[in-house]
């Protein structure tokens, strides 16, 4: 058959609007099929064409502006002062460990003393880290750098997913700190105040059977310490009675050792062994959470907003007794549920416990180990802390939260150690959007990471003085010229008790009106937590050393180093230490 004696075809109807009357038009349809196809295939290439004309036009635009940043970068960074690269990668090797013999402090101390007080490394083509040396200078810097370094709310949302007080950007957390603060100094830090007996008895009950198949150290003791302090303060008194706790603290600190690792991963390797491994901790440390809070409801505040706790309690709640240690916190009715509360849903919330509880455990930890390892290291300074105490515990036998401020030495102590050993070596800020005009004049350029190395400030000579390296707790303390209100007189207490204090008492100067103390942070991003660690620290050591004398095991190292371990500075390897029981 010939083509055009072919059946008339209904698209051919359809797009040339002919009528099939004779055989001629049947032929002249075909032809105009043919045709109409032929367009339609033209028609198509060229909307292809266009719309891979516009995605290149509109990838190469995006491209050209990351050049065009990143050249913007290059020259305001080539502006600072600071050491030549060693290679097209710049010093990324200091991360690596591939050479031990260098490390990032030692690199800053040494190009400080030559470059002056701000430096720059560059991290690669395309990352630039600007070191700030001067007090004055890192001021002015944290009160202008709002935003953390994106890496930072990374590991928190990698490893508890998402949250409202981990985020990079100041924007995302400015309120949620606002409550924290207020929800940490006031009904929080009165009930870690309250508890200090009960968490060293459930410390003391754990140290017992770890004791029996090892000798303590400062880190464990430490640990096993400030995970009490954090779980009965955020949890309540039915924390020390949750058969899962163990569990939760042995989850918590398996993933500490791998946070920081997985969240250096620039795409997240979900295909490792490693990382599914991690990952399954982290779902498990969930659905603890979950329990203890479901469990704790009346004792939970954090996990909604300062203004949706008052509308969710129901008339039996109000009616049900609170624990003692509660407070009256409530936590939102909806969490059981799943169902969203206000601008704070179910997992947010859950994030937020888990990253307080992470955070805060691994930070007081650091602190509470350094302290124990400078008692160990000077026993005539705990003998002074130890009279300091009691002569405070014959006034008032209940312990009061007013109490500590009446122990300057105890404070200064763990002011100093904080000083020597901060959390970590780096301060880190950034500043995503803008670039920083600082007081001398330097521009700092937007997306650069800025840091300021307090471990390096805090034992500058300059500042500090010929000792800036040794531990002296008195550098935190003056002589009164008269004696303030809250220093009343102890009847039968001399005060021989303070190291060459003759007729008038030491106070306790604060120290962050030195400008080169960082240990908490300074300016707008500063530790939300500074009051409530330090006389929550300072409370439960109180408790501590009113029973038990911390002695150094015979062997101990005697002189170890500060050095990273769970992403914190520790000193190791940690001192050896043996509770002897005081007598009553």
């Amino acid at each position: 058959m010939k083509p055009c004696e072919s059946r008339f075809s209904f698209l051919t109807f359809l797009f040339n609007g002919i009528h099939p009357s004779r055989s001629g038009d049947l032929c002249y349809a075909e032809s105009s099929l043919v045709d109409y196809r032929q367009m339609i295939k033209e028609y198509a290439i060229r909307e292809i064409n266009l719309l891979l004309w516009v995605s290149f036009t509109a990838i190469t635009i995006l491209l050209l502006r990351k050049l065009v940043k990143l050249f913007r970068l290059w020259v305001k960074g080539s502006r600072i002062p600071g050491p030549p690269c060693p290679s097209f990668y710049g010093h990324s090797e200091l991360f690596n460990g591939k050479n031990p013999q260098e490390n990032l402090s030692g690199l800053l101390l040494k190009s400080h003393v030559r470059y002056g007080s701000i430096v720059k490394l560059w991290l690669g083509p395309s990352q630039l880290l600007v070191s700030v040396k001067d007090p004055v200078l890192i001021q002015d810097m944290l009160l202008k750098a709002a935003d953390k370094s994106p890496l930072t709310g990374r590991t928190y949302r990698l490893a508890f997913g998402k949250s409202s007080f981990f985020a990079a950007s100041f924007d995302k957390v400015e309120k949620q700190r606002e409550s924290l603060i207020g929800e940490l100094n006031g009904k929080l830090l009165e009930r870690a105040n309250l508890m200090t007996g009960t968490v060293i008895e459930c410390v003391m009950e754990r140290l017992q059977a770890i004791m029996t198949r090892r000798t303590l150290d400062c880190v464990t003791v430490a640990e096993h310490m400030a995970f009490a302090i954090m779980g009965g303060t955020f949890f309540g008194d039915a924390f020390f009675t949750w058969s899962k706790a163990t569990v939760y603290e042995d989850i918590l600190m398996r993933i500490a050792k791998d946070a920081c690792f997985w969240a250096s991963y620039s795409v997240t390797p979900f295909w490792e062994r490693g990382y599914l491994k991690y990952h399954h901790l982290c779902a498990r440390l969930k659905c603890l959470t979950e329990d203890i809070v479901q469990q704790c409801r009346k004792n939970y505040k954090l996990l909604c907003q300062q203004n949706c706790h008052n509308e969710f309690v129901g008339a039996e709640e109000k009616a049900a007794p609170v624990a003692p240690s509660a407070a009256g916190a409530l936590m939102p009715e909806n969490f059981n549920t799943g169902q969203p509360n206000g601008n704070l849903n179910v997992q947010e919330a859950c994030g937020n416990v888990m990253g307080m509880m992470f955070h805060g455990c691994l930070t007081t930890a650091g602190l509470i180990g350094n302290i124990l390892a400078r008692l160990v290291m000077h026993p005539e300074l705990q003998d002074m802390i130890y009279s300091e105490i009691m002569a405070v515990r014959k006034v008032s036998r209940k312990q009061k939260q007013e109490d500590i401020k009446e122990m300057p030495l105890l404070l200064a102590t763990i002011y100093e150690s904080a000083r020597l050993l901060p959390t970590g070596p780096l301060l880190q800020r950034c500043s995503i959007r803008h670039d920083l005009k600082l007081e001398n004049g330097v521009t700092l350029p937007a997306g650069a990471i800025l840091i300021a190395p307090i471990q390096l400030v805090q034992m500058d000579e300059f500042i500090w003085g010929s000792d800036a390296s040794q531990f002296n707790p008195y550098r935190f303390l003056s002589k009164a010229e008269t004696r303030p209100d809250y220093l009343t007189p102890i009847k039968g207490v001399t005060p021989k008790m303070f190291k060459d204090a003759g007729e008038r008492p030491y106070i306790l100067s604060d120290p962050n009106e030195n400008a080169a103390f960082l240990s908490f942070g300074s300016g707008i991003r500063a530790c939300v937590g500074q009051k409530f660690t330090v006389l929550g620290v300072a409370a439960v050591l109180a408790s501590l050393l009113e029973s038990y004398e911390l002695k150094l095991e015979g062997g101990s190292s005697a002189d170890p180093k500060p050095l990273m371990n769970n992403c914190i500075l520790q000193l190791l390897p940690s001192p050896k230490i043996t509770l002897v029981r005081r007598n009553s």
